[in-house]
């Protein structure tokens, strides 16, 4: 990871849930292999996120963060390429929450989506604590301390990183000025030349006095295009720009990705909850079993009935396994009753256990030495911890909890 200070910082976290299952691996695993060729990528078990829904079985951590670890690396995630670690062994987290908790106002917790969704599917367990309605401010910790510039969700998870905007944006403006904020401004405003400081100094009157868009957007055009700049300097003039003081914890963008639904072996989304996961690393037998004996086009009561692959759950793998040659074969195979239902699953169930080898192949050093695993998380946990120790040692000297 020597490079890794010239390219963007991701960062992404996952409960401890126990081993995780394919639908985890195309939606989120596979994107982390790709994010950590290209990023300086932070990954991270939220053990601690985990706690905020099943404090009272600690348990569950014990027995399977290891296990959800292996699995990241039989995904391919690479500890020369990403940084892995596990959340509460960076106690600095804790401290950011606590930190950000004293300037995020309750109404913004209370507004969030998830957090009255949540209440109401997650039956038998009393989550009216503070550890649930506060766990976004403990989420955009996570983001904030390490200072990553993009964050990869869903959909459903956007409005958490606009909570984390707002708060790094209200902390910025709480603590982000100096006694000679605005002196060093305009010092480095003089950088930029008298004609861009003109445009900038303009552009700042009518992004303050009227909320115009296009002028905020032109000041961070200049900065950004200004040579000579340091990035303290940068950081102030972008807070400047904004009538507020330096960016001391950045604004971390969404990074979207493509939506994951992929199936269970019931044609729901594969999720524990439903019971319909096939494993990572499961038995081939009985992966071959549950394949074989997935419910198809209900249509279909005998071999000779015509079929409607749309209809079927199986047909919703062959869309993430099979290439369309093969996938208009067999679609015409099972309109025309050409084929059975088996021999529309014979294919899938090669190619499934094919990638079910690779991956316990790419776990099995791992599992015949644990030790490895520690030692992984030890470096990664080594490293998260100097990072956001970097970041802290900042936060509290603009806090005021540095005492010379």
């Amino acid at each position: 990871m020597s490079d890794s200070v010239s390219r963007e910082r991701v960062l992404s976290g996952m409960r401890v849930t126990g081993r995780l299952h394919l639908g985890h691996y195309h939606g989120v695993l596979k994107n982390w292999v790709m994010l950590q060729e290209k990023c300086d990528s932070f990954y991270f078990v939220a053990d601690w996120h985990a706690l905020t829904t099943h404090y009272e079985e600690p348990g569950v951590m014990q027995r399977n963060v290891w296990e959800m670890v292996i699995d990241w690396l039989a995904a391919g995630v690479d500890p020369t390429k990403a940084t892995l670690f596990i959340q509460s062994r960076i106690p600095q987290h804790a401290e950011l929450h606590l930190l950000l908790s004293m300037v995020t106002p309750l109404g913004w917790l209370e507004r969030v989506p998830s957090f009255k969704d949540q209440q109401q599917k997650i039956k038998g367990r009393d989550l009216a604590t503070y550890g649930f309605l506060g766990y976004p401010v403990l989420q955009s910790a996570d983001i904030l301390i390490y200072r990553a510039s993009q964050v990869p969700v869903g959909e459903d998870q956007v409005p958490h990183i606009e909570l984390t905007r707002e708060i790094a944006r209200r902390f910025n403006r709480v603590f982000g000025k100096d006694a000679v904020f605005e002196e060093k401004a305009e010092q480095a405003l003089v950088k930029l030349g008298k004609k861009a400081a003109d445009q900038f100094r303009r552009a700042r009157r009518a992004w303050l006095q009227e909320g115009n868009a296009d002028a905020l957007a032109q000041m961070n055009v200049l900065i950004d295009k200004a040579d000579g700049l340091g990035d303290e300097e940068r950081e102030r003039l972008h807070g400047y720009s904004e009538g507020g003081g330096r960016s001391i914890l950045p604004e971390p963008q969404a990074l979207l990705t493509s939506a994951s639904k992929y199936p269970g072996v019931d044609g729901q989304k594969m999720s524990k909850s439903y019971d319909n996961q096939i494993n990572m690393r499961d038995d081939p037998d009985r992966v071959a079993n549950v394949l074989r004996t997935m419910p198809t086009d209900p249509a279909r009561q005998r071999r000779n009935d015509p079929g409607d692959p749309d209809k079927c759950p199986v047909w919703s793998l062959h869309k993430v396994y099979t290439d369309s040659a093969l996938q208009q074969k067999l679609a015409e195979g099972c309109r025309s009753a050409a084929i059975g239902c088996l021999d529309c699953k014979k294919p899938l169930i090669e190619v499934m256990l094919e990638e079910q080898a690779q991956l316990r192949a790419r776990a099995k050093p791992y599992e015949d030495d644990p030790g490895e695993v520690r030692r992984t998380i030890d470096a990664g946990c080594e490293r998260a911890m100097a990072v956001a120790e970097e970041t802290m040692q900042e936060v509290r000297d603009v806090v005021g909890t540095v005492y010379r």
